[in-house]
């Protein structure tokens, strides 16, 4: 990609103040002549390189909006998860299935509470990389499950089927609220 390229995709943002993609493609498209596809690409490669500051149109400002917007389909995947997960285990029979049971019961145990205590802990993506990311989520698991367990032993309920997947569900749901406030937060710092 050419310098001037580049140059001109970040005096197109310095005159758009605080513009959205679609707005400084639209801009580079219609004033300046560039393909749609060129121009998509640099406003990329700038973003990418941390030169340029982009804004959605309308950005989530309190945390009930925060819940409901698209950065936070994460949390809403982490909850269907858990409750297919759950609908799985307690319903599920059929040896046709058993496999299924088996595949969610894996992720639901051994990665899913480490991820969402480490999202919660490590918010943002820059914190951690992906492979550090899963170790440490797998780690986390092997150490958290067994505590569940222990901490069930001496209730009433003990070390039966449905209080652990009942507590496991509670504490993956609680870590995904907590990452959720964490990541508002940092959302809040990246509006101002």
């Amino acid at each position: 990609m050419s310098d001037n390229l580049q140059e001109t995709v970040l005096v197109a943002a310095k005159t758009l103040n605080q513009p959205t993609v679609e707005k400084i493609v639209d801009h580079l498209v219609k004033q300046k002549g560039v393909k749609p596809a060129d121009a998509t690409k640099a406003v990329y490669t700038e973003w990418k390189k941390g030169t340029l500051n982009l804004a959605q149109d309308n950005p989530p400002k309190t945390l009930p909006q925060y819940f409901f917007s698209l950065e936070n389909a994460w949390f809403w995947a982490a909850t269907a998860l858990v409750a297919v997960t759950g609908i799985v285990i307690f319903t599920v029979e059929s040896s046709m299935l058993l496999y299924l049971r088996y595949a969610l019961g894996g992720i639901f145990i051994l990665f899913l509470p480490g991820l969402l205590l480490i999202s919660a802990l490590y918010p943002r993506s820059e914190d951690l990389d992906g492979i550090e990311r899963a170790g440490l989520s797998v780690g986390l698991s092997l150490a958290i499950v067994p505590l569940v367990g222990l901490a069930l032993n001496y209730t009433p309920w003990g070390i039966r089927l449905e209080p652990i997947v009942i507590s496991l569900a509670a504490l993956v749901e609680a870590s995904a609220v907590a990452c959720a406030v964490r990541k508002y937060k940092y959302h809040l710092l990246s509006l101002k």
